[in-house]
């Protein structure tokens, strides 16, 4: 299996905003596409893609499930809705957007109408977002080992999740990190900043580039278009040992989102 490491978030990006952020995204080279459905910018996102003329052969286009569709009989029905808006008969990977432990569908339930998905050929690949460790487990328990592609979690210099994501490189489950800047909080970071400044590089990309090394994918968004270029250099900075070390030290379980009802007890 098989999740890109570098990506467009669409988080928080709606109407002509996200159409002009996936469209500069997709000139520039950006191939990957994170959206959800409770963006409500599914629609908005296929319209971009439509028109950019990149083939949906080259597009990894990635959703996810919202708690209401989560039931047996709504999450493949949704999902199809899901495939309208993006203007496709597949994603390229399906996840399940929080665990939502007081929502009333087990999570026996939810995995088993996400694998069926897959089954139907409505998705390459199927994930889980923001599960913790115990989740993960049940979740592996319901599809199988090697089904869950990723688990797409927050993670920055300032929350770094280490026990969480050495249990999924240990599961062979790829991290995928959001809010990898903190809401911009880390782009104010002074050891941050030391490191840009001697690679020559921005705190963004400082950022994204240390992610990427520790063997996650990102999914930074930004309506500018610079910004996006910007973050596409990212992959090609390599921070030394020094670096990533200094940038360890600043874990301080900085969680910028945890929304009652919808998240686990995190690790």
């Amino acid at each position: 299996m098989n999740v890109p490491s570098f990506g467009l978030g669409t988080f928080r990006l709606t109407g002509q905003a996200v159409i002009d952020s996936v469209k500069s995204a997709l000139a520039l080279g950006y191939r990957v596409i994170d959206t959800a459905q409770i963006y409500k910018n599914e629609a908005e996102v296929g319209q971009a893609i439509a028109e950019s003329g990149v083939p949906r052969s080259e597009l990894f286009i990635t959703t996810k499930i919202w708690v209401d569709n989560y039931a047996a009989d709504k999450l493949i029905s949704s999902l199809r809705e899901s495939l309208e808006k993006l203007r496709t008969d597949h994603v390229d990977l399906l996840l399940i957007h929080w665990p939502a432990p007081g929502n009333g569908v087990e999570l026996r339930e939810y995995m088993t109408a996400l694998a069926e998905a897959k089954k139907l050929g409505l998705t390459r690949q199927i994930g889980v977002s923001n599960f913790n460790i115990d989740l993960t487990r049940q979740a592996i328990d319901v599809v199988g080992k090697g089904e869950i592609a990723t688990n797409q979690i927050e993670l920055s210099p300032y929350l770094q999740n280490s026990k969480l994501a050495a249990f999924l490189k240990e599961q062979g489950i790829t991290v995928t990190s959001y809010m990898t800047l903190a809401y911009g909080k880390v782009l104010k970071d002074p050891v941050l900043a030391e490191i840009a400044a001697k690679h020559k590089a921005t705190v963004a990309q400082v950022a994204l580039a240390w992610a990427l090394q520790l063997g996650y994918a990102v999914i930074p968004s930004s309506t500018k278009r610079e910004n996006l270029a910007s973050n596409l250099l990212a992959r090609d900075l390599k921070l030394d040992a020094d670096d990533m070390a200094r940038i360890a030290t600043l874990e301080r379980n900085g969680r910028e989102v945890s929304p009652d009802g919808l998240a686990p007890a995190w690790d």
